[in-house]
């Protein structure tokens, strides 16, 4: 084993992945399996070719159908994550979706969808993930997906219904580690900037085209430029880090 297993090595740990069938989610579930964790996906719409794809490279994973909104489902597949596992060590609460609309455009049913599914949704999936690893003492970690904007408002596009799901979803972070600290459960989370995966790739080219002035970077990041650190804060590496907000974003919110 190399000094590097033995600082961010995840072998022996089972890791569970909302969201995890495409984009972001799908590439650090097989960035976690190659770290040595064991993946559980929960999704909507399940995870097949994610799964393929860890157990071709000789890891383990399986996959879930679940509503991250709906609190049966979410409980349910955690327990059967329990009955295949054993444990939950690290949760990656990635499921999320974003509306590009202005605030006099948009309806409410679709503010309500993106606070439930971003906010709502990732709050049901943490205190689950969270409920299971203080009954078992667990000393586990949470990383929730959030973004850059929930730092910055993004321009040219409006989209508050999503800057306002992930800045929330920022503070959540912080009081559920602060909660959980007594535990030895630690929260975290993760705020990406534009970052190439169908969610960003499928946006409007002059959207596009006004974004990259903006990067420092000069560029969108990859989906790869991430693993590392969601690898590291669900790593007993990062044991003091907890209640940060870790920013990937070329630079974007120094500006």
């Amino acid at each position: 084993m190399s000094y590097l297993d033995d600082l961010f090595g995840l072998k022996g740990k089972i890791a569970v992945v909302t969201g995890g069938g495409r984009g972001i989610g799908q590439v650090v579930a097989e960035g976690l399996a190659k770290a040595g964790a064991e993946i559980a996906i929960i999704s909507r719409t399940g995870a097949d070719e994610t799964v393929k794809n860890i157990e071709a490279a000789g890891g383990r994973a399986y996959s879930l159908r679940a509503d991250v909104t709906k609190e049966n489902e979410v409980d349910t597949a955690f327990a059967d994550v329990l009955k295949r596992s054993g444990a939950v060590d690290i949760v990656f609460n990635n499921a999320g979706i974003c509306i590009h609309k202005s605030t006099l455009e948009a309806s409410i049913a679709e503010w309500r969808e993106v606070i439930d599914i971003n906010l709502t949704g990732e709050y049901i999936v943490a205190r689950a993930a969270g409920k299971i690893m203080i009954e078992r003492g667990i000393k586990g970690s949470i990383i929730n997906m959030a973004s850059m904007s929930g730092t910055i408002v993004n321009v040219p596009q409006w989209q508050a219904s999503y800057n306002a799901s992930k800045a929330a979803l920022i503070h959540l972070t912080r009081s559920l580690a602060v909660e959980w600290s007594p535990y030895g459960i630690r929260v975290n989370s993760l705020s990406p900037g534009y970052i190439a995966t169908p969610m960003s790739v499928d946006t409007p080219q002059e959207l596009k085209d006004a974004w990259m002035p903006l990067i420092p970077n000069h560029r969108m990041g990859k989906p790869e430029e991430l693993i590392g650190a969601v690898i590291y804060l669900a790593s007993a590496e990062s044991g003091y880090t907890n209640g940060s907000d870790l920013i990937v974003d070329g630079a974007y919110h120094c500006q």
